[in-house]
């Protein structure tokens, strides 16, 4: 069997992915219908990934799965949001064979047990390639307390959850540009394939930030849209950034710290999350992140004024690339 065909595809690997919701129809209608909770309003979120710019051809169906959907679960994670539904249109190569799509619906399955999220309609479509997957995800908030960009004020101060930089040494590892012993290559790879949306502080993150974003496209340029949209000027500390053992592996090589340390808050793929929290709210919101099993680390500050400026041990750093750019 070259690959499903469309209507078997949507009757065999998807609709049982729906069956966690009535308003999916089993998959059987154009559209889906869904209702917030009393007192509720949803965050909705689209992302787009597209083979060759976002992951190889050669990568694990189910891998990508994982990742395309985890991204979208990234933002409602980073709006404060629980996570509830997703519908997806994807663009299958005419190569593709069953096996593959059989591999990429089992990541989304063993997904959708994890986060609590179920898939309610798309579309699905093939073409000469390459494989493109879209997603918007939709989760929920109580009314009027949604975490967005724009709100950080002066004297707030930029913490992050996790590690920085992880997944950028993961590609590196993974494409042999980067040899590491295994214990580290493997954990910095695992970063890269499969990345963990911080959906378990969203309750956390609206009580104590004023701001938050994920960290997709790299850490300078993703806490600089915070401070683009909120108005304010930002202070970044290299020194203060948290690193994983992997990474710190990768630094002790580096001759020159501070660009090894930009070179890592600039690679992109993290998801964690980077948030401005006023300073009598940290701790409180640090207790809280450990509660659920994740660090938060304090690397800056927010001002008055404009711009982003970047220091490793007080000297300040020109940046070149903030990040990762689509184009």
């Amino acid at each position: 069997m070259a690959r499903y065909g469309e209507f078997d595809l949507i009757a065999s690997l998807l609709a049982p992915l729906a069956s966690g919701h009535p308003g999916a129809y089993g998959l059987r209608d154009d559209a889906a219908t869904i209702a917030p909770e009393d007192g509720h309003e949803f965050v909705v979120t689209a992302d787009t990934l597209v083979e060759g710019r976002h992951f190889s051809q050669g990568d694990d169906a189910g891998d990508i799965a994982r990742k395309a959907l985890r991204a979208n679960l990234s933002d409602l994670a980073a709006m404060g949001a629980r996570a509830r539904f997703y519908l997806s249109s994807l663009v299958w190569p005419d190569k593709t064979e069953a096996e593959f799509q059989r591999r990429f619906v089992s990541g989304w399955a063993a997904d959708q047990e994890r986060y609590g999220v179920t898939l309610i309609g798309g579309d699905i479509t093939a073409s000469p390639g390459p494989f493109v997957i879209q997603i918007t995800a939709i989760g929920d908030v109580p009314l009027g307390r949604a975490v967005r960009r724009g709100g950080a004020r002066p004297g707030d101060l930029l913490a992050v959850t996790g590690t920085i930089g992880d997944a950028g040494l993961g590609l590196a590892c993974r494409t042999g540009k980067l040899d590491l012993e295994d214990r580290h290559s493997q954990a910095l790879i695992e970063r890269h394939l499969r990345p963990e949306p911080r959906l378990g502080i969203a309750e956390a993150l609206r009580r104590y930030a004023n701001a938050a974003i994920d960290i997709s496209d790299g850490l300078i340029a993703d806490a600089g849209h915070i401070a683009l949209a909120s108005d304010c000027s930002l202070t970044i500390d290299l020194e203060d950034m948290p690193v994983s053992a992997g990474a710190q592996a990768w630094l002790d090589r580096q001759q020159d710290e501070a660009a090894g340390r930009v070179a890592l808050a600039t690679s992109g793929d993290d998801y964690e999350l980077a948030c401005a929290v006023p300073p009598d709210r940290v701790g409180e919101f640090a207790d809280a992140c450990r509660h659920a099993g994740l660090g938060l680390t304090v690397l800056g500050r927010f001002d008055a004024g404009e711009g982003v400026t970047v220091r490793h041990r007080g000297k300040t750093r020109e940046i070149s690339r903030a990040g990762f750019t689509h184009f």
